[in-house]
Parts: C-alpha cells; sequence; structure tokens
C-alpha cells in the first residue's frame, strides 16, 4: 500500500457514508410517459411532495426499494464483505422503517434517530425506458432536515474513509453536515471520497465542487458527464486533464466504455464485465464506487480497486434496482481471484 492510501491502525469501520436515505419506486415505462411528463430524460429532478404524489399515481405499479447514492454504495461495501456504516435522516412512517430494515439487514450500521416530526421520509421515482436509461424524480422530504448535530462523529472518526454524494449540497442544513463531519474524519486520519452525483446537480454547484476538488476531498467518483460538466468542456480527455493532480485518486466511469482511473501522473483504463443483459442502470455508478472503495480500504492497487467496482456494476446492471440480489463477496471470489 502506498503512503496516499495509509490509514490510522484503529479504524473499526472501512467507510462510512453519508447521504439522503431514500427510498425508490422503480416504474418500467416508455418514453412517451418521460415526454407527457415534461421530464428530462436520464436526469435527476428535485419535487415537492405534491409532484411525487401525482407522479406516484400516474406511475401505476412500481417496486418499492431502499435506495439513495451513498446508502447503495454502503450497502455493496456491506455486501463485499467489509466494515459500512451510514448517516441519513428518515422520519418515523413506513418508508423510513423500510429503509432502516433494509440497510441493516445486509449488515451497516445505521443509527442516526428517525424524525417525530416535519416532512416525510424520501422517495425517488426511477423510470426505467426499454434502453435501460433511468429517468429519477427525487422528493427529499425528511433527508434534508440531517443537520450537524445530527452527525455521530465518533462514527465518522472511525472509519478510513468518509463518503460524501454531492447531492447533500442541495439542502443547506446537510451541507453544513457534510463540512463538520469532513472535517472531523481528517482531524482523525481518515480519507475524505465525493460523488459528484449528477450531471444538473454539477452544475447547479459548480463553484462549490471546484473549490472542494481542489484540496478538500482525497478520492473523487465522477462519471464522464459530470464531469465534463465541472469544467464546462465537451472534451473528456481536456476535463481529465484538468482534474488530475486534484485529487489523490480520480475514478471516472464512462458507462459501456469502462472506468479511468487517475493517480499523480499514472492511468488505468478499466473494462466492463458482461454478466448479462442491460436491464436498469439505476445504481451503477453507486455500486462502482462499493466495489472501488472496498478494495481501496483493503490495500488493493488502484488498478484492482477499478475491476472490483466495474465487477459490481456490471453485475447491478443486469436486475431491477440498486441492491444487488446475488452475493456481490461470491461474485468478486468468481471473477476476481
Amino acid at each position: 500500500m502506498s503512503p496516499e492510501t495509509r490509514f490510522p491502525s484503529d479504524c473499526s469501520l472501512d467507510v462510512v457514508g453519508i447521504g439522503n436515505a431514500i427510498v425508490d419506486v422503480l416504474v418500467q415505462t416508455d418514453d412517451s410517459f418521460i415526454a407527457e411528463h415534461g421530464l428530462q430524460k436520464g436526469g435527476m429532478a428535485l419535487i415537492d411532495e405534491q409532484q411525487a404524489e401525482a407522479l406516484y399515481k400516474a406511475s401505476g405499479t412500481g417496486l418499492e426499494t431502499s435506495g439513495g447514492s451513498v446508502a447503495n454504495t454502503m450497502v455493496g461495501i456491506a455486501q463485499l464483505g467489509g466494515r459500512a456504516g451510514f448517516i441519513g435522516r428518515v422520519r418515523d412512517d413506513q418508508l423510513g422503517s423500510i429503509f432502516s430494515h433494509d440497510i441493516r439487514a445486509v449488515g451497516a450500521r445505521f443509527e442516526t434517530p428517525a424524525a417525530t416530526s416535519g416532512a416525510t421520509t424520501a422517495r425517488c421515482l426511477i423510470y426505467v425506458t426499454p434502453d435501460a436509461e433511468r429517468t429519477m424524480c427525487t422528493f427529499l422530504g425528511a433527508s434534508t432536515q440531517l443537520e450537524p448535530e445530527d452527525l455521530d462523529l465518533s462514527m465518522v472518526k472511525q472509519a478510513k474513509v468518509l463518503y460524501l454524494e454531492g447531492y447533500l449540497w442541495d439542502s443547506p442544513a446537510a451541507k453544513r453536515a457534510f463540512i463538520a463531519a469532513a472535517e472531523a474524519c481528517r482531524e482523525a486520519g481518515g480519507k475524505v471520497a465525493l460523488s459528484l452525483s449528477d450531471g444538473f446537480c454539477v452544475d447547479r454547484h459548480r463553484a462549490s465542487f471546484l473549490e472542494l476538488v481542489n484540496g478538500h476531498v482525497d478520492v473523487l467518483f465522477a462519471n464522464d458527464v459530470e464531469i465534463q460538466s465541472l469544467y464546462e468542456t465537451d472534451d473528456f480527455d481536456q476535463a481529465l486533464e484538468r482534474v488530475r493532480g486534484c485529487c489523490s485518486v480520480i475514478a471516472i466511469t464512462r458507462g459501456a466504455q469502462g472506468s479511468v482511473v487517475l493517480s499523480g501522473d499514472q492511468r488505468w483504463n478499466v473494462g466492463i464485465f458482461g454478466l448479462g443483459d442491460l436491464v436498469d442502470t439505476t445504481g451503477a455508478g453507486d455500486l462502482y464506487a462499493g466495489g472501488f472503495l472496498h478494495g481501496f480500504t483493503q490495500g488493493e492497487s488502484l488498478e484492482r480497486c477499478g475491476e472490483l467496482g466495474a465487477l459490481c456494476a456490471g453485475q447491478i446492471v443486469t436486475q431491477l434496482g440498486a441492491r444487488s440480489k446475488v452475493s456481490l463477496k461470491q461474485l468478486a471470489e468468481t471473477h476476481l481471484n
């Protein structure tokens, strides 16, 4: 393991993630539904509770499953055998109970108290079209009420890596919690990892993200759209040159073209794992980050981290939903050992 990836010896957790605690409602639909409701195909739009109810009624039958970008990543790490924790806010309602049960059931630590008042638990309506593209409409609800006081900083300080999602920047309170947690993690000797989350999210917070990437983040995750949006360029290689050196480790996913991992002047191009028919791309980036961070905290080479991320992403796109229905640990033992 290189000096840049040494961790304190007394860490009881590999990765702690802070993010939006969301229950996903997955609906298989077609492009006409997307157009009829004025949705931006492939994007993530924030909606209010009234819009969420109207879309929910118009959607017909859907599959309800716990989600949230960082939560999906923590579940992936736990399924790989890693020690994961999650911090996020739910309400004491039915969806909140579903979320809490699901994340604890895989062995991840989740101890944030449920809110007893205020907005309901967050939900994300995910419309999956026949090309497996997903269009998301998110009501953030209770997740926006995460405050710095809600943070279990003792858990944050026990982690080798603190993983944060760019979506937190959409809530001023969650943004303050984000900054407090990152400072606590770094003071304890841990690393801070960030996902840019979504191209539209980058557009909303470009200046803040550029500041974060330049010196406050150790490991950066993004896809090609997000990294090009960050630097306002249509040239992927130009975006890579701009971001190179800003963080110790950078992992950029490119869909069917695989991923690129950068560290210093080194670059690794990682291919994809074709494990079955493409069904749903929901969670592909989340599970890539899960595989990558699990390898990273276990001292694997960065190329190997990218391969583990690609394997987990390759599995999740063969099913509906972002929580793997097969053992990721067994999958890794089969394909990478």
